[in-house]
């Protein structure tokens, strides 16, 4: 009887480790994981640009035609359009720019839009744009010189609002002059990409100029943005407005050469008057006697 007790046991003992056996050789397979994203040490939308060589404007100009229709063939958009003047501007800053297009940093406001126009393009051709773009001469329009009636400047020019800010800040308000950065003649600083401003369209400068007071940006690095964000944030409807008139008729005094020859030629002659419509000629006269019919008729 203990002999059989003893086989039972043995056997349940093998029953169970079969079991068990059989358990581990199933497979079950396991809940799909996603993949892992690999994320580049240096995210930055700017970084692809290291890697390319410097513009080459004759390509640049390849690729321009589709920038005509809103900033104008030569980067000189149409008078009173809502785009910026990019003539003039350096190859980094306009590379930049549309780097941060690109990768959809720069997309609040009117930023939107530059979006899938910039998509296509490969950081060369972003160097390359901006190479031919700075080849070309900025235009300006025209200030306003409506002279203000109230307020803390009463008495100036409108224009001369903004070119007091622009040239001498307001070290009360804690605003540096814009010249600092933008240069005395708004050709800003290609080295830390500052921009041009010279001439630059005063719709374009009045509402970058708001987004900057506002403080919101989508940037990532805010470095650049927060310069700007600090120097806006004290400043008036009336400042911005007159600030972006000053600047759309700021331009580069010619130089010292250039305005000697324009001296020496002189005035310019008015053109002569049109020698006057010869006198048609005068149709001949009736000689006859006989009376007109109405005095034929009169007479009776």
């Amino acid at each position: 009887m203990r002999h059989a007790r003893a086989i039972g046991v043995a056997g349940f003992v093998a029953l169970v480790a079969g079991a068990v056996a059989f358990a581990q050789s199933t497979v079950e397979p396991l809940e799909e994981t996603p993949p892992v994203e690999v994320v580049s040490l240096d995210a930055s939308a700017l970084a692809a640009l290291k890697q390319t060589r410097a513009g080459d404007p004759e390509n640049g100009a390849t690729l321009a035609g589709t920038c005509a229709a809103c900033h104008g063939l030569d980067g000189n958009p149409p008078e009173g359009m809502p785009y910026p003047r990019i003539a003039g501007q350096s190859e980094r800053y306009i590379s930049q720019q549309l780097a941060l297009f690109k990768s959809g940093e720069r997309n609040t406001g009117m930023a939107a839009v530059m979006i899938p126009f910039a998509a296509p393009l490969s950081p060369q051709d972003m160097r390359d744009l901006g190479a031919f773009f700075a080849t070309k001469q900025a235009g300006a329009g025209i200030a306003d010189d409506t002279v203000v009636e109230g307020g803390a400047y009463a008495g100036m020019k409108f224009y001369e609002i903004g070119q007091q800010l622009y040239r001498a800040g307001d070290a009360a308000r804690g605003i540096p002059a814009c010249m600092a950065c933008h240069g005395p003649s708004g050709q800003g600083n290609p080295g830390p990409a500052y921009p041009a401003v010279a001439g630059q369209e005063a719709s374009y400068v009045d509402r970058r100029l708001q987004e900057y007071r506002s403080g919101e940006t989508s940037l990532g690095d805010r470095h650049l943005f927060d310069i700007m964000a600090e120097v806006a944030a004290p400043l008036t409807d009336q400042e911005i407005q007159a600030l972006a008139s000053y600047l759309q008729g700021l331009h580069q005094r010619p130089d010292a050469a250039t305005l000697a020859a324009i001296e020496a030629a002189g005035p310019v002659a008015a053109p002569a008057p049109a020698p006057a419509p010869a006198a048609p000629a005068a149709e001949p006269v009736d000689t006859t006697t006989e009376p007109a019919a109405d005095a034929v008729d009169a007479q009776g």
